[in-house]
């Protein structure tokens, strides 16, 4: 019998969880090949230090964006370099469960579905990304209890109020952690004339990435090219300054908030009240988002315990869903495989 595994098959990264092993694969959603003639040169952590440095025989790119994939071709052999990673023997298919962003087509959700099924799965289940990052923090949302979770992640930003397994209400934003790092190279551009590339830009949000004024110190060194005569050059970078590029998207966040909270039904925000408003993704930890929330909201905000890993944890608590994935199942359910 074949192993049932959960993939986060995120913009930024993929994270890979085994049942019964925990979380396997961490990995750069990147890849890297040889336009020549179409050969997969790297994946991963290997393609990762080829981004912005390739020649012009090899291109290493983010086959996702904005959450949902952008070239079917590259995420399968991205997803199948991976599963032989961890999956070493062939005897019985596995079957996934799968997490996408709260607010996709089925068409979108289909090619997430095709694209793990031919890495030799065998049977692939979705689970929104809100509702397994609730799980993977630890929420009890099988009950009828209203929990607000707000989910940041590279591509997109989900939130959703849930109860019963499911989404009440929801919303998914394009306004994430790469947006964050367009922002930056943006800033660095108009302040500095310096050009600098993705990876410096997400090094920088990483490590001095900052909402508010005042709550970080110290610094964080860039390197570039001049805009105007052509030159290398460096300038560093103060947390204080982040907040300029960084605000915006905040603010979208935070008024995304405010609009959940106004079509939630009344007992659940009574809930949401007494609970709170969860974070969890990898961008949750920028400094201050949390506290921006708290003052727009005046409710109390919670950053999960490993924000970034929620989601895959999450698909990994639901693999025990699978077998009860039928027609006409009574079970209230947080998966589904009609697609």
């Amino acid at each position: 019998m074949g192993l049932d595994i959960a993939i986060d098959l995120g913009t930024s990264r993929t994270r890979i969880y085994l049942e019964n092993k925990g979380k396997v694969i961490d990995e750069p959603s990147v890849i890297t090949v040889d336009v020549e003639n179409d050969r997969i040169v790297a994946v991963g952590e290997d393609a990762y230090p080829m981004l912005g440095r390739t020649s012009s025989r090899y291109q290493a790119v983010y086959p996702l964006s904005g959450g949902v994939i952008s070239d079917l071709g590259l995420v399968e052999a991205m997803i199948s370099a991976f599963l032989r990673k961890v999956i070493t023997s062939r005897i019985g298919m596995p079957r996934a469960v799968a997490c996408v962003p709260g607010e996709i087509t089925d068409v979108e959700k289909r090619a997430v579905v095709n694209a793990i099924s031919c890495a030799g799965i065998r049977r692939v289940c979705l689970i929104e990304e809100p509702v397994a990052a609730a799980i993977g923090a630890g929420l009890d949302i099988k009950n009828p209890h209203g929990s607000f979770v707000v989910d940041i992640g590279g591509g997109t930003t989900d939130l959703a109020v849930m109860s019963l397994n499911g989404i009440a209400v929801s919303r998914s934003l394009k306004q994430a952690g790469n947006v964050m790092d367009e922002e930056i190279i943006k800033y660095v551009k108009r302040r500095y004339n310096m050009l600098i590339g993705k990876r410096t830009a997400e090094d920088a949000k990483i490590h001095i990435g900052c909402v508010l004024p005042g709550l970080l110190k110290g610094s964080f060194r860039i390197k570039g090219r001049n805009v105007i005569t052509g030159m290398p050059m460096w300038v560093d970078l103060s947390p204080d300054e982040m907040v300029e590029p960084l605000k915006e998207t905040a603010g979208v966040i935070v008024r995304q908030v405010q609009d959940v909270l106004e079509e939630t039904p009344p007992e659940l925000i009574g809930d949401i009240h007494s609970d709170g408003i969860f974070l969890t993704g990898g961008a949750s930890q920028i400094a201050g988002i949390d506290t921006l929330i708290r003052l727009a909201t005046d409710l109390q905000v919670t950053i999960a315990e490993e924000p970034a890993d929620c989601v895959v944890k999450g698909c990994g608590k639901s693999l025990k869903y699978i077998d009860l994935v039928k027609r006409n199942q009574t079970t209230i359910n947080p998966i589904s495989d009609r697609y």
